[in-house]
């Protein structure tokens, strides 16, 4: 049952993702606020109003709502709290949430074009491009306003702001440092590593955001924080934060270094890559194991221990 741990209480939602339920967090401050709202759909409505009911609380309640991040299974349930509530989040949120037909067209240029050089055939190109999840889960409503690293979130005085970028483009955490307590959205989960998802540039045109790269460096940035405890967007809270941080940080390496073994046998592209990293499981879940994927020659990359060549607009990355 949902109880409040001081003035935070946890509510978890059921999904239909392969992640499985979600985490959402009520906090008593000046405003009555939610972190993070479910997916969008008749069952996670129905438990989150039951549990807010065992809380004293009813929908019509929240005041306001922060978005660690913009994926359908966190930001889904913006369509629950009434339009009087307002939305904070990260303004890299806003492209996801209004899908303005340039970004729309963006979107489908920039997974079009990144298939190709990945040497994906074209009858994936979709899985990528679809890349905002089914239309049932998913939300109309945009943000109120913006809160970026180092802000003060309106109505809670005590938390701050943290950009943990990687997961996604648009990732919060809110830190309270007179108790060293973080919610991390997914940025730090007790049982699994989070997907560096792969998302277009904020200005077209741009060079791509390196999600892997971006999450190491969020890591490392906790590591210089005095967190306590994490409050999850899955899963369990954690207190172990700098051994699951290097644990975390060593598996991505490990995972690095299997695809530098791949490539000492012989050139390979993206989809290669991804295909041998995942053979069980990457056409079921194409999106996620390729930016996985990517990450990884991203990293070795950065660390120079791989390069790559165009060979009729298809990339081959071989060991140097």
């Amino acid at each position: 049952m949902t109880s409040w741990q001081g003035n935070i209480a946890k509510i978890t939602l059921p999904t239909s993702f392969a992640v499985g339920d979600v985490n959402v967090y009520v906090i008593k401050g000046e405003a009555l606020t939610m972190i993070d709202s479910g997916v969008r759909t008749d069952q996670s409505r129905e438990v989150l109003e039951q549990e807010l009911n065992t809380l004293g609380l009813q929908l019509s309640d929240i005041e306001q709502v922060v978005l660690t991040h913009h994926h359908p299974d966190h930001a889904g349930g913006l369509e629950f709290v009434s339009d009087q509530c307002q939305i904070y989040g990260h303004p890299t949120n806003q492209r996801w949430l209004d899908m303005p037909e340039s970004f729309v067209g963006q979107l489908t240029q920039f997974f079009t074009q990144l298939a190709r050089e990945l040497g994906v055939p074209e009858e994936y190109y979709s899985k990528l491009i679809d890349y905002r999840g089914p239309g049932s889960v998913i939300t109309t409503r945009g943000l109120s306003a913006c809160v970026g690293e180092g802000d003060v979130v309106p109505g809670l005085p005590e938390w701050r702001v943290i950009e943990t970028l990687g997961h996604a483009q648009s990732h919060i955490s809110l830190f309270r440092e007179k108790d060293g307590v973080l919610i991390g959205g997914d940025h730090l989960l007790a049982k699994i590593s989070p997907n560096p998802i792969l998302e277009p540039a904020l200005e077209p045109g741009a060079e791509r955001p390196k999600p892997l790269l971006q999450y190491n460096e969020a890591l490392k940035k906790l590591l210089k924080i005095p967190v306590s405890l994490v409050y999850s967007g899955h899963g369990a809270e954690i207190t172990q934060i700098p051994e699951l941080i290097q644990s975390q940080l060593n598996r991505q390496h490990n995972r690095a270094m299997q695809v530098k073994e791949m490539l000492a046998q012989s050139p390979l592209t993206g989809l290669q890559v991804c295909m041998q990293l995942f053979p069980k499981v990457y056409k079921k879940q194409f999106g996620l194991t390729l930016s996985e994927s990517v990450g990884q020659l991203d990293y070795l990359e950065d660390l120079g221990e791989i390069k790559h060549e165009t060979h009729s607009g298809v990339i081959y990355y071989s060991v140097r």
